[in-house]
């Protein structure tokens, strides 16, 4: 269920956010506030991504790691034509 919040802001902002929402084709300032919070959601997600990327990456190789994937890999194999 949507809730109301209240922003205060200067002339000069809300001159810009009805300037935005005129010409950027929003339906109305709550539309275009709320897409502005989903931009910002999906660039902390982006932000978070690449860290764990980047951690990943700067992270030792576990020791047989590709050899102890491929082992798993054909026991998963395996057992999935057995299934069958």
């Amino acid at each position: 269920m949507p809730t109301t919040m209240n922003v205060s802001l200067s002339e000069l902002m809300k001159a810009f956010v009805d300037e935005e929402v005129r010409d950027g084709g929003y339906v109305s300032t709550s539309d275009y506030i709320r897409d502005l919070i989903r931009q910002r959601q999906r660039a902390k997600a982006e932000a978070a991504l690449q860290q764990a990327i980047a951690a990943g990456l700067g992270s030792p190789a576990v020791p047989g790691g590709v050899e102890l994937f491929e082992q798993m890999r054909a026991r998963a194999r395996s057992r999935d034509a057995h299934a069958q």
